[in-house]
């Protein structure tokens, strides 16, 4: 039986209320998550509906359950060229164990490499704000005072725009696509969709080169239509990425090698220090 935190008298250790969680709850033969059991969760439910559970409580309606399952898939891997994943297989050339490997990839994923959609999110809640705060301003108008207020602090890109690989992100459209069909489905308002579509207008008007929502860009719409914080968007994106950086470990833990560095041997990084000195 679990003690009541409350119950304790006074001046005694509260020892059961320690850790307080309202996430878990374990005993021994019980094993139940925000009130569900684990019987009925493995019986019944997703992999993706369980992170919802977990993360926000309660359980997805299927439309949100598809969105989540989007944003999470869309961020699984992006090759080797990311830090994060080249990382993660150098690591797994120097003999350290697969646990170490992920968290040496997952430890990368920062505010440059990892944190576009996060900073999206508020990107795309500072336009609704501006929108909603001043009557009779446009969407359009909105996003430019957003986007000033960005480039003020000394921001040069925007985040989720954009991409140094791709002209067009391949994830952009389709996700807009099951976006569009979640607004009519009804279950999202599409209130950040319109406002992250507005900003892509916004940066490109007068521009010869179109510079298009990226996939940082269309998974903050999703996190935000979901009603996810920002600090949430970078944790679920994280989630996501881990499965490609243990399935880029492991590969490189078959394939062996040892002491891989970020370029071949035969290509040694060029010194710009001072000459040796003559003795």
């Amino acid at each position: 039986m679990t003690s009541d935190p409350e119950s304790n008298q006074p001046g005694e250790p509260d020892l059961a209320g320690w850790w307080r969680t309202a996430i878990s709850h374990i005993e021994p033969g019980t094993i139940e998550f925000r009130g569900h059991r684990i019987q009925d969760l493995l019986a019944e439910r997703s992999f993706v509906e369980v992170i919802w559970l977990l993360v926000r409580g309660g359980l997805p309606t299927p439309e949100q359950a598809r969105l989540l399952e989007a944003a999470l898939v869309a961020s699984v891997d992006h090759g080797p060229q990311a830090p994060s994943i080249a990382a993660a297989r150098m690591a797994a050339t120097c003999g350290v164990g697969l646990n170490n490997a992920i968290a040496t990839g997952v430890n990368l994923l920062g505010d440059v490499h990892g944190g576009a959609g996060q900073q999206c999110v508020q990107l795309l809640h500072d336009v609704v704000a501006e929108h909603r705060a001043t009557e009779g301003t446009s969407l359009a108008d909105a996003a430019d005072r957003a986007i000033a207020r960005w480039r003020a602090r000394g921001d040069r890109y925007l985040p989720g725009f954009g991409h140094r690989f791709h002209p067009v992100d391949p994830r952009r459209d389709p996700m807009l696509v099951l976006l569009d069909q979640a607004r009519t489905a009804g279950a999202i308002d599409g209130r950040y969709v319109d406002a992250g579509l507005a900003i892509e207008e916004a940066i490109n008007r007068g521009r010869r080169r179109h510079v298009p929502i990226n996939v940082d860009g269309v998974t903050a719409m999703i996190y935000a239509e979901l009603d996810f914080v920002p600090e949430l968007a970078r944790g679920l994106f994280v989630l996501g990425r881990t499965v490609g950086i243990l399935s880029h470990a492991w590969e490189q833990t078959q394939q062996g090698g040892r002491i891989k560095g970020p370029m071949p041997p035969s290509i040694l990084p060029r010194y710009v220090g001072p000459p040796a000195q003559a003795r």
